[in-house]
């Protein structure tokens, strides 16, 4: 007969049990959303997590008890699993993979363990793919609403100081409002199709497979091409020799495969409306926040404190989710854009109450 595991043994083999289910759980719901390989991982995910749920199991035989409630962290990946199955989930699966209590833990055998490692780091690669896709707008995003955010509270904050009325305030944050809501738009329109236009500079010409006919075969100038696009000398030369015999096999009357122009290059939209109304709307509605006492009426101190609690909340927000998506823990990054954020407002506030003063 097997030594009997003490009341904290057991309640933490059961809470890992429970918590072992519920993550097979949320593999299984982010499976149900994806096709092709990522199912596929996801799936394989899922299957390893109940092999540890089964250990867990068997680990505690007779006194494996009621099925008890996984860890609240755990049940909220579960439910935005569930309900969304979006990249923030993989972020925050990352996350738990990486912190198993499984490395410190005598009881947890080295392969489950090990196992736990290595999810984490499959995860950060599926992860990666959908950080890849989200990138560009969430970028845009974040630095819209965030710029609004401490841009606007520092300006009304440094009305506030200056002394002047609550109308005033509200007109001069109203105006700050659009004014850097426009320029947030403009600045990103001009910024993306700069970027597009740089790299269409780069784009081969649509002329050259004219010329590729009259080229002399025994020189081939279309393996510099190759190698001015970054192909080693016998890729280059062995590339330029097919593109060739395809096009003068087409001049024999057989036509040429479809993509036989030696640099052709898909065309893309640059995205620079969708990340301009992106900027706009983001740095608007974090704009607006500072504001909002003002909309309802508070007086000029209390409209600065309520703005400031109501900036310092959405600030904290969005500093988190930024970690959460990061794949890093989510409070320092929290911490780090409420200390900036507020310390910008809080020397516009003196440099206004100092401006105030003087010309007072």
């Amino acid at each position: 007969m097997g030594v009997r595991p003490s009341p904290r043994q057991i309640r933490r083999w059961r809470r890992y049990l429970a918590n072992e289910r519920a993550e097979a759980a949320v593999y299984h719901e982010l499976a149900h959303r994806k096709e092709g390989t990522e199912r596929e991982i996801l799936l394989k995910l899922a299957d390893s997590e109940s092999r540890h749920e089964a250990y867990w199991r068997d680990k505690l035989g007779e006194y494996v008890g009621m099925p008890r409630q996984p860890d609240l962290a755990t049940r909220f990946r579960g439910f935005l699993a569930k309900n969304f199955g979006s990249v923030f989930v993989l972020a925050l699966m990352q996350s738990a993979e990486e912190r198993t209590p499984y490395l410190d833990d005598a009881d947890a055998p080295d392969q489950i363990a090990a196992d736990e490692r290595v999810h984490s780091e499959v995860v950060r690669g599926l992860a990666e793919q959908s950080r890849e896709r989200i990138s560009g707008g969430f970028r845009a995003a974040v630095f819209g609403a965030n710029d609004g955010l401490v841009s606007n509270l520092a300006l009304v904050l440094g009305i506030v100081g200056s002394g002047v009325s609550p109308t005033i305030v509200l007109l001069t944050g109203i105006s700050g409002l659009l004014a850097g809501a426009l320029s947030m738009a403009a600045g990103e329109y001009i910024s993306v199709r700069s970027q597009a236009e740089l790299l269409a500079a780069t784009k081969a010409s649509d002329g050259i497979d004219a010329v590729i006919p009259e080229l002399d075969v025994n020189q081939n100038e279309l393996a510099l091409v190759y190698r001015a696009r970054g192909l080693s000398v016998e890729d280059s030369q062995a590339r330029a020799r097919e593109v060739l015999a395809r096009f003068h096999s087409a001049e024999l009357g057989h036509p040429a495969p479809a993509g036989a122009a030696p640099v052709a290059r898909e065309t893309r939209r640059d995205g620079a409306w969708s990340a301009a109304i992106s900027s706009f709307c983001c740095f608007a509605l974090g704009a607006l926040i500072p504001v909002l006492p003002f909309l309802f009426g508070a007086s000029a101190t209390t409209g600065a404190v309520v703005g400031v609690v109501l900036v310092s909340v959405a600030l904290l927000l969005t500093g988190g989710v930024t970690g959460v998506l990061s794949g890093k823990p989510p409070l320092w990054r929290a911490v780090r854009q409420l200390g900036i954020g507020l310390a910008a407002a809080g020397i516009t506030w003196a440099l206004g109450y100092l401006f105030g003063a003087v010309i007072g």
